[in-house]
């Protein structure tokens, strides 16, 4: 019957746990605890009961919190009472959306007190300390980004803020990018079509006009005149 249960290779092995490789190999074979990670600062601990237990009986779930301000920062632990129950979660539930995010189910080698802690320079996650996305599920900007945008405010006296000449630095980006491509010819930017500025040929034509001798004024075929692809017909 266990052959039928599985327990998938863990994602990573954790050096902090204390183990060996192999001693954290055999302790991931017994363990019946799923690490939660993913998740909004904002999921509760009943909707984590109402999801996880539809895979079976929960012995208890630790929510992970901020080292300093003791509050929920993004993963929690989920402890079954049977590695099948465990088994189903990593089956069925891993990858599913809560609070709208996809949240990640690992095997985890058992709860310790200490490790519903944050790990983080500022007391949360590792991976919120270096976001430079802006993510409104996990506290917005991450750690290090919001200091620099702190600093930068009071630098400025507060009357620009980071996100301000973050956008004024990539509009003057663009006006440069379409300036150089605007150029990018010359200083005549050449535009594919004819010049319809006034009816007098150009001094060049005017030349080859007089040298030939060939061409002139009164007996110049009458040809059609070219319509761009963008006119109407008369």
């Amino acid at each position: 019957m266990s052959e039928l249960y599985s327990t998938p290779q863990p994602f990573y092995y954790d050096k902090k746990s204390g183990f060996t490789q192999e001693e954290f190999r055999q302790a991931i074979d017994k363990s019946s605890t799923i690490y939660v990670g993913y998740l909004s600062f904002y999921t509760t601990e009943e909707q984590l009961y109402e999801l996880f237990s539809k895979c079976g009986e929960i012995k208890r779930i630790i929510m992970g919190l901020d080292r300093n301000q003791k509050t929920p920062c993004g993963f929690c632990f989920v402890e079954y009472y049977s590695k099948e129950d465990a088994a189903d979660c990593i089956k069925y539930i891993n990858g599913s959306k809560l609070d709208e995010r996809l949240i990640r189910c690992d095997w985890d080698y058992g709860f310790k007190e200490g490790r519903q802690y944050g790990r983080g320079l500022s007391g949360g996650q590792v991976r919120d300390e270096y976001r430079t996305d802006y993510d409104p599920g996990r506290g917005g900007y991450g750690k290090q980004r919001q200091f620099e945008m702190d600093q930068f405010s009071e630098a400025n006296g507060g009357d620009i803020t980071y996100q301000q000449q973050i956008l004024q630095l990539q509009q003057s980006q663009q006006q440069h990018q379409l300036y150089q491509q605007a150029n990018a010819g010359g200083p005549q930017n050449y535009s594919g079509k004819r010049n319809r500025g006034g009816d007098d040929d150009s001094d060049s034509y005017k030349r080859q006009r007089d040298n030939n001798g060939s061409i002139s004024a009164g007996n110049t075929p009458n040809k059609g005149r070219f319509r761009e692809r963008d006119e109407e017909d008369d």
